[in-house]
């Protein structure tokens, strides 16, 4: 979903729909900003306009005629108004592994490049247990980061500790 309300709105659409009930899933960080000459750090949405909703086509069109500034996504290149869908086993893991986390850090699909893209891993133990990707490959990095991505929107990287972390082989035989 999108919501056209400006960044300083004090009630945004991720704060109205959930008070309707709905689930919603929105990606926070933290900025600093300044209020009445004063540096307040506060968390806001990491990309102002997205919002994740779990909810039928019914009630999300209810709400979408009772907030102006609340619209659908549409696919590019798809039918015509085909609002987007992200599968909800991808949506559970991005949001699961997102929650566990101190502090995710957010890139868009254009951000990530091949050269971020360290060696295959699976995590086995912990509270990220069964996660597959990618290590964010940064020189100098001091902790590791394990990288979760909802296929064409968003990839979050989300600190990992090394004793969980298990290197994939190239072989499918587990050798």
């Amino acid at each position: 979903m999108r919501d056209l309300k400006r960044s300083n709105a004090k009630l945004p659409a991720y704060k109205q729909l959930a008070a309707l009930g709905m689930e919603i899933f929105t990606p926070m960080c933290w900025r600093l900003s300044v209020r009445q000459g004063r540096r307040i750090r506060e968390c806001v949405p990491f990309i102002r306009d997205l919002l994740f909703v779990r909810e039928t086509r019914q009630r999300l069109d209810m709400a979408v005629a009772r907030i102006p500034t609340l619209q659908y996504r549409y696919q590019k290149g798809a039918a015509y108004r085909d609002p987007m869908v992200v599968r909800d086993d991808d949506m559970a893991n991005f949001v699961n592994a997102v929650a566990r986390a101190r502090t995710p850090k957010y890139y868009r699909p254009g951000e990530m490049t091949t050269a971020m893209l360290g060696r295959r891993i699976r995590i086995v133990g912990g509270s990220l247990d069964g996660y597959e990707g990618y290590l964010l490959a940064m020189r100098g990095a001091r902790v590791k980061r394990l990288l979760v991505e909802l296929p064409g929107w968003l990839t979050a990287a989300v600190e990992v500790e090394p004793e969980y972390v298990e290197i994939i082989t190239g072989d499918s035989d587990g050798k």
